[in-house]
This record gives C-alpha cells, structure tokens and sequence, in this order.
C-alpha cells in the first residue's frame, strides 16, 4: 500500500469512495460527469495549503481516502492541531487495515508539521467508526455540534 496528496484527476475516484457508504449514498453525487461543486471545492482547497486529500494506493488504485486539514490556532499556546474528515475506504478493501494504515500516515503527516494534536468528528450514526477511532488511541473529550445551512439558498 502506498499513500499521495490526491490530484484533481483523482476526483472521480474520491467521489466514488465517499458514495460508497450508507450516509454518503445520499449527500454524494457519483455521476459523470462530476457535479462541478467538487472540482470548485478541490480547487479552493488546493489554493488554501494545509488542506489535502491523503490517499491509499494499491497497485495505483485508490483504496482509501480522508481529508486532513493542518489548523493554525492561538488556543493551547497557539498550537497547531490536524482536522480528519471524510474518512473512507473501498467497500472491497474494509476489514484490511487500510483504515488503519491510513490514519497513522496522516497522523505523522500531522506531527512532522508541527501538530500537538488530531481531532475528527464522527456521525453517531456510525457507531462502528468510534469503535475504529477508539481503537486508534482517539478519546470521546468533547461533544461535537453542527449548524447546516439551507443548501437551498
């Protein structure tokens, strides 16, 4: 298994992971071509720094994928800390530690550049996810929130 920053022309694919999943069949949009909401949010992610999309290859293929975000702060002594989000894995690949894998590289993508800490969120819908997390080291400490906007405006 290796793991890259993704490229625009790994959309697709990255779409395709984030589909395949029974909360994501009906955010995402999997269709060719792509929505162009994706290409404008890589594309302003891309410009940002400190934002990427970490993938697991396996013989070039995409098997995994999450988001990391690095998120410079003045709280805890103005400690730098690392964002997970859109954590997923090839329906075909799950229960192989590729999951796994990818975490610990984007936990020491996280530490090289100066993070004193990961958090994510995770849906309480997933309760195998915590368990995963969990697994990882990670700790309940605090209760996440959410305010959506009306997609519709």
């Amino acid at each position: 298994m290796d793991f890259r920053t993704a490229t625009q022309e790994d959309l697709p694919e990255i779409v395709r992971l984030l589909a395949d999943d029974e909360l994501g069949a009906g955010r995402e949009k999997y269709e060719d071509p792509l929505p162009e909401a994706y290409i404008r949010a890589f594309t302003e992610m891309d410009a940002q720094g400190g934002n990427e999309i970490l993938l697991a290859t396996e013989d070039g293929k995409v098997i995994g994928c999450l988001q990391l975000m690095l998120i410079p702060g003045l709280a805890r002594l103005g400690m730098k800390r690392a964002q997970i989000e859109g954590v997923r894995v090839d329906s075909r690949y799950r229960g192989q530690k590729v999951g796994e894998a990818l975490f610990f590289e984007a936990i020491r993508r996280a530490e090289n550049e100066g993070c004193g800490l990961v958090q994510l969120t995770t849906d309480k819908q997933r309760p195998d996810a915590r368990r995963f997390y969990e697994k990882l080291g990670f700790t309940a400490s605090h209760e996440g929130m959410k305010l959506l906007f009306d997609e519709n405006k």
